[in-house]
């Protein structure tokens, strides 16, 4: 053979090598992330500023998957939460990493549920024969009327595996003031929707982390409190709990450095922080009100390894006097105490031109603070406060588009 050719051959081998190494190393997605109007909606919602400006300009930028963009319960905005649908939803929009609220059936398989007992709210149990397994089953009167709407509750934990697969996913909503069960499961909110709802598909934790690696998004899967007494049934520790959990990606051949673990648990972050250090290196504690968080709590948290920390968005940004937001007293001892940081959730509890909801009370005045909110466009002033001031590393979303299309105009 020519040593022209040659020459030629090997550095064609190269290329392929080359390109294949890169095409393995992004997200599937990528060549498909698909945004849809709402990040412009917000964006021309936006009061006149530097920031509409700058992200004005990147209306016909290409997009790509993003860390930054973090999919809570997958895409619950529209879809109903922890489905297939959802999840997909969340990938197409360019989330890097997509969340799996874990819980167990009653046969101790792990489930994707935000809460063991929510079953009531987010799927369609009652419709079915499995509403006479719930742990408050629905009651009637003589004339056939609901009586105890405000107690009902169907947990996970409640009924099997084999039980859980046969039920759908809806909106979660519930009208607890109902008198049937057509009224109770038909309450979403009329900021959301049920036009996708007519198919969720749930999911077995196992499922959803062969989902997540086909589409090429990273893993970030919560460990729920269990609404039943542990040792559950006698000998179904937390610690075993948290052990199956955490096994599940050992299992699928899933690297540590993919996986974000959390749990509003100190213990449960201690354990895998002890017992699964390669994985608890990255497990996010959860924080929200009624936790003490002083700087000498922080200092001990982060003496016993705990590396990053998960607070509600209220309370990593305040509301200041000349209209600003600015980051919280809470997220500049987090800062100083070297944490890193990850907010929830955007776009979670309601239009901000209604105040925003609880995921905003130190920016809408609700806890005697400063209102600084003027419409629904403010959630990207939100979003450039905790990326750029408080220095989070990533912000879960119910629609993750909102926060790709930020990523991916200001480089994150």
């Amino acid at each position: 053979m020519k040593p022209g050719l040659i020459r030629t051959l090997l550095a064609l081998s190269a290329l392929i090598t080359a390109t294949t190494a890169c095409a393995m190393s992004r997200p599937v997605h990528d060549d498909n992330i698909q945004l849809g109007p709402r990040p412009y909606f917000l964006v021309n919602d936006m009061d006149e500023g530097a920031l509409k400006e700058q992200l004005s300009q990147c209306q016909e930028k290409p997009v790509t998957a993003s860390q930054f963009s973090i999919a809570h319960r997958g895409a619950p905005l529209m879809f109903p939460e922890h489905t297939r649908e959802g999840y997909i939803a969340a990938a197409r929009m360019g989330a890097g990493i997509i969340e799996c609220d874990v819980t167990f059936t009653k046969d101790r398989e792990l489930v994707c549920r935000h809460s063991q007992c929510d079953l009531h709210t987010t799927t369609n149990i009652l419709a079915t024969d499995l509403a006479q397994k719930c742990s408050v089953a629905p009651e009637f009167d003589a004339q056939g009327r609901l009586t105890n709407a405000a107690d009902i509750q169907c947990c996970t934990s409640d009924i099997t595996l084999a039980e859980f697969r046969t039920l759908q996913g809806k909106m979660d909503a519930a009208d607890t003031t109902a008198t049937s069960i057509d009224g109770y499961m038909n309450a979403t909110a009329g900021w959301r929707t049920d036009l996708y709802a007519s198919r969720g598909t749930l999911m077995t934790h196992q499922e959803s982390i062969e989902l997540f690696r086909q589409l090429g998004v990273d893993f970030t899967p919560e460990l729920k409190t269990p609404s039943v007494s542990m040792p559950y049934e006698g000998d179904y520790t937390q610690a075993a709990y948290a052990q199956q959990m955490i096994d599940d990606y050992k299992a699928a051949g899933i690297s540590p450095q993919r996986v974000w673990p959390q749990s509003f648990s100190h213990d449960d972050i201690l354990y895998w922080i002890q017992h699964e250090p390669a994985y608890g290196r990255q497990a996010a504690y959860l924080l929200e009100s009624g936790k003490d968080t002083s700087a000498a709590v922080m200092q001990a948290w982060y003496e016993e390894g705990i590396r990053v920390l998960a607070p509600a968005t209220w309370m990593l940004v305040d509301g200041a006097e000349d209209g600003r937001m600015v980051p919280s007293a809470f997220a500049r001892q987090a800062q100083a105490q070297g944490f890193k940081l990850i907010a929830w959730t955007l776009e979670r509890s309601g239009p901000l031109q209604e105040n925003g909801g609880w995921y905003y009370q130190s920016m809408n005045g609700s806890d005697g603070g400063y209102d600084v909110i003027d419409n629904d466009g403010d959630v990207y002033r939100l979003l450039d406060t905790l990326a750029n001031d408080v220095g989070v590393i990533g912000v879960f979303s119910d629609w993750p588009a909102t926060t790709t299309y930020y990523a991916n105009c200001t480089g994150r």
